[in-house]
């Protein structure tokens, strides 16, 4: 089924030196292998006239300091720290002027972000997900998505991951509980007037 451009935007989860070059802290190659797929999703929706959000895992050194629970760089190492070439992302994609950034400091996109206003005030009810890491940010994002009624739809072969296991449980996870699947080469956008 072909998607609306007016209410759809891809959803471009962390797609970042950190994470998809080798040099990166946190880099798994298979992240590094979708960004190509993930470019020409994001190219798609450009030349469609959909809308394009990027976002950036971004953490300031003193993020986790004094936490009494979880702390993110206890279980992952620093990564991503804010101004570090870590957080920016991968020179491959093409960011334009009218495309949205939003850089959050946990998993979800929408916690303590600006993420569902900037959706809801331009009418958008589908999102396209993709980026990295599948279990991780991809999931949590989507989950997140999906309680707030927006209909996220993993672009399976546009999601990186460190294990293969990972990508197929959350690709069947959000399958089966909260949204639904699809490949970067079945999504087609009705054409506009």
């Amino acid at each position: 089924m072909p998607y609306d451009p007016d209410s759809t935007a891809v959803v471009v989860v962390d797609m970042q030196n950190g994470f998809c070059h080798p040099d990166g802290s946190l880099y798994a190659p298979a992240s590094e292998a979708v960004v190509d797929t993930v470019a020409s999703l994001v190219e798609g929706a450009h030349e469609a006239g959909a809308r394009v959000v990027y976002t950036r895992d971004v953490h300031p050194p003193e993020q986790f300091d004094g936490t009494h629970y979880y702390d993110e760089f206890d279980r992952w190492g620093e990564h991503v720290l804010e101004g570090s070439w870590e957080a920016c992302l991968v020179d491959a994609l093409d960011v334009h002027a009218a495309d949205h950034v939003v850089e959050k400091h946990t998993y979800d996109a929408f916690h303590e972000t600006e993420l569902d206003g900037w959706l809801s005030a331009r009418g958008i009810d589908d999102l396209l997900i993709c980026g990295t890491l599948a279990n991780v940010c991809v999931l949590y994002t989507a989950g997140s998505a999906g309680l707030r009624d927006y209909r996220p739809v993993l672009v399976t072969d546009a999601i990186g991951y460190l294990d293969e296991t990972d990508h197929e449980y959350a690709v069947d996870h959000a399958d089966w509980l909260f949204g639904e699947t699809t490949t970067a080469d079945a999504v087609e956008f009705l054409p506009t007037c």
